[in-house]
């Protein structure tokens, strides 16, 4: 094997164990959702301020990420996103022991910041790092180790602080409005302070991986030169703003991580509203990541062998749409794992399966010719990763006043706007049809 083939393997393996622990971290705020809303004792848009402070950071921090990586290189500034990451951990200690919420949101916000200076950095690896024509490929390739830590996250989550047999009894008891004051202030204390272990042991984990990457042999990049047009670097564009294909396409990051943290994050309380409690849904965000984890698995097999990444990210546009409307309008009762549930719960589960591809879709045709203008080119499509701080906000608002299954209305002009951007946002090259 060559030294440029073990660079490519070596490198890969280790954005894919980034890719892993960004899945890991994010993904537990599906449970985190409805275990605050019980424990801090919150309304639908309270507890969705989990995701809002958790990625409002990508929005803030994305451009600041961008700079510090210029400033620092992206193998130190990937070290330091692993500090913000494990600070964010550690806080939840004294919020655990105050039972405080605003102390978890700023807890959360400095993992956000992490990832957001984590995200700046790997995504900009994987498109680079071989062909451009395969980056979606690759792309799948890190959402298998992804999705596969969101499967497990919220698993490992309720298997360390959740207790089958005792709890679905305290939770219908604090529901009940029987309780003594006295009596349920102990009982969610006692709930709250079960994250201290858990979130003390990943904040260790967390500073181990930064300093262990921080040396490994993951090459820096040099994004002005590794992906420069055929022609060479662009001098004529002063800014990133000046490329609407990829403005528009941070519009479509927008949209898409917004639509499935939605279908994601909610999905717990979806089944609640069916009747389940916590321990009962547990397993639901793990269905819609299986379907993720499927068509991850897809991508790598038939992208760009069998079908181009386009056309993969055009077909699965379009199931999101009509999955989405499932969602809205099929009212059939049917059992998932020995529950009477509605079917529509099936339809967001299955929104997994195009959501898969919409993201490594989006990332190479947005990036594409960008030269020294990458790392903020790149900077900007993270700071779309807000998305996934407002659209659960919006479906919060829909669900406390209307109903819950109302809020999912907001996956429609999600989807609609990500066709757009599919079949045609993506090739305008100018701002102007004159402008060359």
């Amino acid at each position: 094997m060559t030294d440029e083939k073990k660079r490519f393997y070596t490198s890969m393996v280790i954005l894919a164990l980034m890719f892993f622990i960004f899945g890991f971290v994010s993904w537990m705020n599906s449970i985190l959702i409805p275990y605050f809303r019980v424990a801090c004792e919150l309304t639908h848009f309270q507890s969705y301020l989990v995701t809002f402070a958790f990625y409002i950071a990508y929005f803030v921090m994305a451009v600041p990420s961008g700079k510090l990586l210029d400033k620092v290189g992206f193998k130190r500034g990937i070290m330091y996103g692993f500090m913000c990451m494990a600070i964010g951990a550690f806080i939840f200690v004294p919020a655990a022991l105050a039972r405080e919420f605003w102390i978890f949101l700023i807890g959360l916000f400095s993992i956000g910041t992490g990832l957001a200076i984590l995200q700046t950095a790997a995504n900009p690896y994987v498109t680079i790092i071989g062909p451009i024509d395969s980056a979606a490929r690759r792309m799948s390739i890190m959402g298998v180790c992804n999705k596969f830590a969101g499967i497990i996250s919220p698993l490992v989550f309720a298997a360390l602080v959740l207790n089958n047999s005792g709890d679905s009894a305290m939770f219908a008891q604090i529901d009940s409005g029987l309780l003594a004051p006295d009596v349920k202030e102990a009982m969610l204390d006692e709930l709250i302070r079960r994250v201290i272990w858990p979130y003390t042991i990943l904040g260790v984990i967390l500073l181990a991986a930064g300093i262990w990457i921080r040396h490994s042999v993951l090459p820096e990049i040099d994004t002005a030169k590794d992906n420069a047009s055929e022609a060479g670097t662009e001098t004529g564009r002063r800014s990133v703003f000046s490329y609407p294909y990829l403005v528009l396409g941070a519009v479509a990051i927008f949209f898409h991580v917004g639509s499935q943290v939605v279908a994601i994050d909610t999905i717990i309380g979806y089944a609640g509203d069916m009747g389940l409690d916590m321990i009962q849904a547990k397993a639901f965000p793990s269905y819609t990541l299986t379907f993720t984890l499927i068509g991850y698995l897809c991508g790598i097999v038939l992208i760009p062998k069998f079908v181009s990444q386009t056309r993969a990210f055009q077909f699965c546009v379009t199931l999101g749409l009509v999955l989405s409307l499932c969602v809205i309008f099929v009212d059939a009762p049917m059992t998932v794992g020995g529950h009477q549930v509605n079917a529509s719960i099936m339809f967001l589960s299955a929104l997994g399966l195009p959501n898969s591809l919409i993201y490594a879709g989006i990332w190479p045709l947005a990036i594409h010719n960008l030269g020294r203008h990458t790392k903020t080119g790149s900077s900007l499509l993270i700071m779309g990763l807000c998305g996934n701080a407002i659209m659960p906000q919006l479906y919060g608002l829909i669900a406390d006043h209307v109903n819950i299954r109302a809020g999912y209305w907001v996956l429609v002009p999600c989807f609609l706007y990500l066709m757009f951007y599919a079949f045609l946002g993506h090739k305008i090259q100018n701002w102007k049809k004159t402008e060359k």
